[in-house]
């Protein structure tokens, strides 16, 4: 049964964590694709340990009924305080009728100031994830 799904490898999608000019940080989906993403589904978590006691945050669940080729979404607001969190999304979209997803993680203290790069297509500086 596994050799009747088909595997394709997800490119040029992205997320990124953007520093805003009001020092708040929020999550953006980049669709760096020539397709259009149709219902976009995105779970995002937090999960990690501060002074040896586990900690997680909620799963939330997002979707985006499109995006265009070219284009950016936002999917959340995140605050600094799980940034020493692993902070993992989810993201599901299809093109066409085929569907792709693919994980990405941010590990624990990845997301500061030393690691932003400059995003073009949100004109802003941000961590960017492949």
């Amino acid at each position: 049964m596994k050799k009747a799904i088909d595997f394709t490898p997800v490119k040029d999608v992205t997320l990124t964590i953007v520093k805003n000019e009001d020092r708040s940080w929020q999550v953006f989906l980049l669709n760096r694709s020539d397709s259009k993403f149709d219902t976009v589904l995105i779970t995002s978590k937090g999960y990690g340990q501060k002074n040896k006691e586990d900690q997680k945050t909620s799963l939330l669940r997002h979707a985006i009924p499109y995006l265009e080729s070219g284009m950016h979404a936002l999917v959340e607001p995140i605050d600094p305080s799980v940034f020493h969190l692993t902070n993992e999304y989810w993201v599901s979209y299809f093109i066409n009728d085929q569907i792709f997803d693919k994980k990405f993680v941010f590990v624990p203290e990845t997301i500061t100031k030393k690691n932003l790069t400059f995003i073009t297509e949100l004109n802003a500086k941000g961590v960017l994830h492949d």
